[in-house]
């Protein structure tokens, strides 16, 4: 699978289901003003990824937050079982401290298989964070702040997103027509 393909599969993935469902209501500005920084990583040895993601956590601090706000690290062949990606997480967050940049940058995490503790596999609720491929997404935690501070009702963002994925079905996601891993 080239970059491109995996580049567009994961932009469909945000523009329909992301900003399509306003599953983030601040992913669309930072998408319009292209501030989003799509890098894919081939390797399916997760220390490889970590490297990349050292490298791309420095890059993005040392960006001008105008040009560039945030980066999806984009990692097709990696931990394609979901408990074994949620167990790299531990890896990417040692990561953020050893770098000194936690409370600068936070890490969230999307996957193909993304399933919530306690929640059955096909729980709409899983559907939040399910993308074509895992995913790292790296955010400043002053343009968090800065989108909490213009939406007051940010902490209500997530039961919000289950009441719009209840609303559509499975039959509705279905119609997005979303890329899958693999396809």
């Amino acid at each position: 699978m080239n970059d491109d393909q995996v580049i567009h599969d994961t932009q469909t993935w945000v523009n329909k289901a992301v900003i399509g469902l306003n599953l983030c209501p601040f992913a669309k500005a930072v998408v319009v003003k292209k501030q989003v920084r799509y890098v894919v990583a081939h390797d399916s040895d997760p220390e490889a990824v970590l490297q990349l993601l050292s490298a791309e956590l420095q890059h993005l601090v040392d960006v001008d937050p105008e040009l560039l706000d945030t980066t999806l690290l984009i990692a097709p062949n990696l931990l394609p079982e979901f408990l074994d990606f949620n167990e790299f997480l531990f890896d990417c967050d040692a990561l953020l401290q050893s770098l000194d940049l936690e409370g600068v940058l936070q890490i969230a995490d999307f996957h193909p298989r993304y399933q919530f503790a306690g929640v059955a596999d096909d729980d709409l609720g899983n559907f939040t964070n399910r993308a074509p491929y895992p995913t790292l997404h790296l955010l400043r935690e002053a343009s968090i702040d800065k989108a909490v501070a213009a939406f007051p009702d940010a902490a209500n963002i997530y039961e919000k997103n289950i009441l719009t994925l209840q609303a559509i079905g499975h039959a509705g996601w279905a119609q997005l027509n979303l890329p899958k891993a693999g396809e």
